[in-house]
């Protein structure tokens, strides 16, 4: 269908003159302020706000991913008709996950190799302990079977103590049950026929269509929520805690930098495409994944910006951010445990050999998808290193400075998703070479038909 061009009102380019790029680089600077002042002047109120607001705008995404998840799986699963080269764009991506995570991991072999982070720590391992959470490879089998329709689960916890205790009650979602189902509701309406699918995938449409509505509305906030967050951070905080393990923390950064910066634009230049363009279409998605530590509640800005911004068709976007945001995790997966292996290793003095060095990334590469749906960086670390047979009590000495790391950690997993879906789209002919280039803008905020306008 051919799209309409929409003209700006004068209202609408004078509340546009700020670029939002901008407006989020000034939340940051605002909340690494807030955040040194809650830190040298010991604010807690201040600091408490910052949290607070933080933790406030992080919810509020993370309540738009499931509905936004399931219904553009339904969407774009039904409409595979349409596409041709359906199955190739999935195999590619997964095969183009798998190529980028190995880089990822032999980036992060060689730096420890280099640097022996465990051998520089000042750290005691007399008091260690083996952390209650922990990763198997029959973990990835158990996070397929969604326990609901919407892939919700429940968890209690016991706080207090005698007849004071009580039981609190979480709940939360398995993004990757939520994939399943999506994908299982879009083949059964693809399966029925398009008739008799109609009402429920027209509904489905109506929905994805409101909520991406309600993104772009909480994307608006983003640079108060990244204000929170960073200053939470800022506040929280500081060299005296990262001091003993500072070789291992550098280390953390230097490869995320590596990966981020150098590896994937080669890959993108590589493909004839723009390492500039590229993180200014995705630098949003990038930075809220490095203030908000989580690539769920980033999951709705990622798709959007490379839809949006980096010209990635909306269809395959649907399929691959949800997919990409419980697997894709160039941080969590590669980087991190590999770097951690060695460090936790050289702590206990236990040598390793080439073999060692080999299985740390087959298990980085293949483990990536056993943790899914988990808790992240430890559940990858504790499969890691029980593969190894290094002791676990290493993941405890690691976790009192792992949101430090944890920033560094899920800017590069996001990082990593976008530029894969737009490698993929670059590779299979399907990208949109004027939104990329910057000649065409796609607004998600308005109706099907008139979201391109020219730029200029």
């Amino acid at each position: 269908m051919p799209s309409t061009p929409v003209t700006s009102s004068p209202q609408r380019s004078e509340r546009r003159s700020i670029p939002f790029w901008a407006k989020v680089f000034v939340g940051l600077a605002v909340g690494i302020i807030l955040g040194y002042l809650a830190r040298t002047f010991e604010l807690a109120w201040l600091t408490e706000l910052l949290t607070t607001v933080g933790s406030i705008f992080v919810s509020l995404l993370k309540v738009v991913v499931v509905p936004l998840v399931l219904f553009a799986l339904v969407v774009s699963i039904s409409n595979l008709r349409q596409v041709n080269n359906a199955a190739k764009l999935a195999v590619t991506t997964l095969v183009w996950f798998g190529i980028t995570a190995a880089l990822s991991v032999g980036i992060a072999l060689v730096i420890g190799l280099l640097t022996d982070p465990g051998a520089h720590a000042t750290i005691s391992t007399a008091e260690a302990q083996a952390v209650a959470t922990q990763g198997s490879w029959l973990d990835f089998l158990k996070s397929l079977v969604p326990n609901n329709i919407l892939g919700l689960q429940v968890s209690s916890e016991l706080s207090g103590e005698g007849a004071s205790a009580t039981v609190e009650s979480k709940l939360s979602f398995n993004v990757l049950q939520i994939v399943v189902i999506g994908i299982a509701l879009g083949a059964a309406a693809l399966a029925i026929g398009e008739e008799t699918a109609a009402p429920f995938v027209n509904f489905s449409r109506a929905g994805l269509e409101i909520f991406q509505k309600l993104t772009w509305w909480l994307i608006l906030l983003s640079p108060i929520g990244s204000a929170g967050l960073i200053g939470k951070a800022v506040a929280s905080y500081g060299w005296d805690l990262v001091q003993p393990l500072g070789i291992f923390t550098l280390d953390i950064y230097l490869g995320c930098a590596l990966v981020v910066f150098v590896m994937y634009p080669i890959l993108l230049k590589v493909h004839g495409l723009s390492p500039v363009r590229f993180f200014k279409g995705a630098g949003q998605a990038i930075q809220l994944a490095f203030v908000s530590r989580s690539s769920v509640g980033t999951l709705p800005v990622t798709q959007a910006n490379v839809v949006d911004n980096l010209g990635v068709p909306r269809d395959y976007a649907s399929f691959a951010a949800p997919i990409g945001a419980t697997t894709k995790m160039d941080g969590c997966a590669s980087i991190y445990p590999a770097l951690a292996a060695i460090t936790v290793a050289q702590l206990f003095d236990i040598p390793l050999g080439i073999g060692d060095y080999l299985l740390i990334a087959f298990v980085s590469v293949v483990g990536s998808a056993a943790t899914a749906g988990l808790t992240g960086a430890i559940v990858m670390l504790t499969l890691t290193l029980s593969t190894l047979g290094l002791p676990l009590e290493g993941v405890g000495l690691l976790l009192a400075i792992d949101p430090i790391l944890d920033m560094a950690r899920t800017a590069t997993n996001v990082a990593g998703q976008a530029a894969v879906m737009t490698i993929v789209a670059k590779r299979e002919g399907v990208l949109d070479q004027d939104i990329y280039d910057g000649r065409l803008q796609r607004r998600s905020d308005l109706p099907a038909g008139q979201e391109l306008q020219p730029v200029g």
